[in-house]
């Protein structure tokens, strides 16, 4: 069952279609619940050179205390969906939280698959509240997308622009027991409408990350307290390195590449 909340839809009809102009909704824009959750990091294990693994996230993690800020920036993918029975999920994510705690607060988009359908959309989490679609935000393989999460005040708020059409979108809500204690950039096989095993990964090919890749420039970068700059100009320490191993229900794997050489940037590329 679908819960909606409907705003000023239409308003929007008669914006004309021109890239690069900004038009940020309002929140009372429709939202519905999204058809499956996201969630904190499962399976972690740290390999001790810089890589570890998990059975549900894959790309960059940074560790640290009290994170007012992170930015991301990618490229929707093309979901392969031929020959597909049933359905694969891939979303894609800029987030606070969730690698070193039990809250999420983190916006992105999906590149599924319902059968050999592709699917695409952009949507918002404050987890553990549901996944929220962005009916009105319309997301299409090969834009460019832009997004952020930030606290200040007690308060996180989520935007998310496809930088393509200019189209934007913000959210604020309070988070209780958020932690700060980490930021991320990840490409993910979500789970199941709030709870059970985490779902088969779709094809996404390959996933590009941040502005070597999108020409989105201070993304890829979060602000802790006492470092603010790109996920490489963080200690090698507080870098972690994520690939998605396979499990029992998601036995598809997803390998990201090292940062590139200004720590802004990476992929992470699929595999059955």
């Amino acid at each position: 069952m679908f819960l909606t909340r409907v705003g000023l839809v239409g308003a929007l009809a008669i914006l004309p279609a021109v890239a690069q102009v900004s038009v940020t909704l309002p929140e009372e824009q429709t939202e519905v619940i999204a058809p499956h959750q996201h969630g904190p990091i499962r399976d972690w294990q740290d390999h001790h050179d810089g890589s570890s693994t998990s059975t549900n996230w894959s790309g960059y993690a940074v560790t640290g205390s009290g994170f007012t800020s992170a930015k991301g920036s990618w490229t929707v993918p093309t979901a392969n969906c031929s020959g597909v029975s049933g359905s694969q999920y891939a979303a894609f994510w800029v987030g606070i939280d969730g690698f070193t705690s039990t809250t999420v607060e983190q916006t992105g988009t999906d590149s599924d698959c319902s059968g050999s359908r592709p699917n695409y959309y952009a949507w918002y989490e404050f987890y553990p509240h549901p996944s929220i679609q962005i009916s009105s935000l319309p997301v299409s393989p090969g834009n460019q997308m832009s997004a952020s999460v930030t606290y200040s005040g007690g308060t996180f708020k989520i935007t998310i622009t496809n930088v393509t059409t200019g189209r934007s979108y913000t959210k604020s809500s309070t988070v209780s027991g958020a932690k700060r204690t980490s930021a991320e950039w990840i490409a993910e096989a979500p789970c199941c409408t709030f709870s059970g095993g985490i779902l088969p990964l779709s094809d996404f090919g390959t996933i590009f990350f941040g502005q070597d890749h999108t020409g989105v420039t201070g993304t890829n970068d979060a602000t802790a307290s006492g470092h603010s700059g790109a996920i490489g100009s963080f200690s090698s320490s507080a870098i972690n390195e994520i690939n998605k191993t396979g499990s029992s229900s998601s036995p598809q794997t997803s390998t990201c590449s090292s940062l590139s050489s200004d720590g802004t940037s990476f992929s992470c590329t699929w595999a059955p």
